[in-house]
């Protein structure tokens, strides 16, 4: 279980993250939406331990920083971080290595073939294309088979193959009883089962429901993340323009008073 207890995270004067808490059941799959600079990233950079933060992260009841908890986490970041001198075969090496994972080749080629990657094994970090990149960085990630694996903007750069192919693995991780968190500001990306949607805006959590729920009230995903989105917008924008009109009323009674 992945228990997130109100985090807060400051970059100077900017409030990325503003007292952000939820809770995600092992087994689950949840979606985590809002547009850009919700504080998306910044709350998963916040989870895998990446930042320093105010509040709680727990993972099983461990601290998410512990060796115990990063054992059983995985992250696939928005942008890859390859090594240009490692080929392709080298980084999953390299990372197996890392986890001191066993009898770790016969995945490493799984993940290679379904992300059609096998015939670049050979391949340097920066000779790849940006969306070859985006590929290798997906298996890096899903290589040591983490319990809780968080994904920030996974599809981006992917082809429509590749995309499909990590659509049918997070299912199938879904149904292997792992716990995932995917990031996106694309709503039409989310077409895959999943079991919560958290929607961020603003460094808060503004909605966090069940897939159930939302079909329950007859409603679309898209439905219910303007609603939340715009609403907020809409609600800003009236209290702004109240404010302007009382600070003119207010200016015209003192002007009144003045010529009285």
């Amino acid at each position: 279980m992945l228990d997130v207890r109100e985090v807060t995270k400051k970059y100077g004067k900017n409030l990325a993250c503003d007292h952000v808490s939820f809770t995600l059941e092992p087994g689950s799959l949840t979606v985590l939406l809002g547009p850009n600079g919700a504080g998306k990233s910044t709350i998963i950079k916040s989870i895998i331990g990446f930042l320093k933060y105010s509040g709680s992260i727990s993972i099983n009841g461990l601290p998410n920083k512990s060796t115990q908890a990063r054992k059983i986490m995985g992250y696939i970041p928005e942008m890859p971080s390859l090594y240009p001198n490692l080929t392709v075969v080298e980084h999953m090496e390299f990372i197996a290595r890392a986890y001191k994972m066993t009898n770790y080749k016969e995945r490493i080629n799984m993940l290679l073939d379904r992300f059609e990657l096998s015939d670049k094994k050979k391949k340097f970090g920066d000779e790849l294309s940006k969306g070859m990149q985006q590929k290798l960085n997906l298996c890096i990630g899903l290589l040591p088979d983490p319990d809780i694996i968080l994904m920030d903007e996974p599809l981006l750069g992917l082809d429509p193959h590749a995309i499909k192919e990590l659509k049918n693995y997070i299912e199938e991780m879904r149904q292997a009883g792992k716990t995932m968190l995917i990031s996106t500001h694309i709503i039409d990306s989310v077409d895959m089962l999943w079991d919560r949607t958290i929607i961020m805006q603003k460094g808060q959590v503004r909605a966090n429901v069940t897939k159930h729920e939302i079909d329950g009230a007859g409603k679309s995903l898209e439905d219910l993340f303007f609603e939340v989105t715009e609403g907020i917008e809409k609600e800003a924008v009236s209290s702004s323009s109240l404010s302007e009109e009382e600070s003119s009323s207010s200016g015209k009674d003192e002007a009144k008073g003045e010529e009285a």
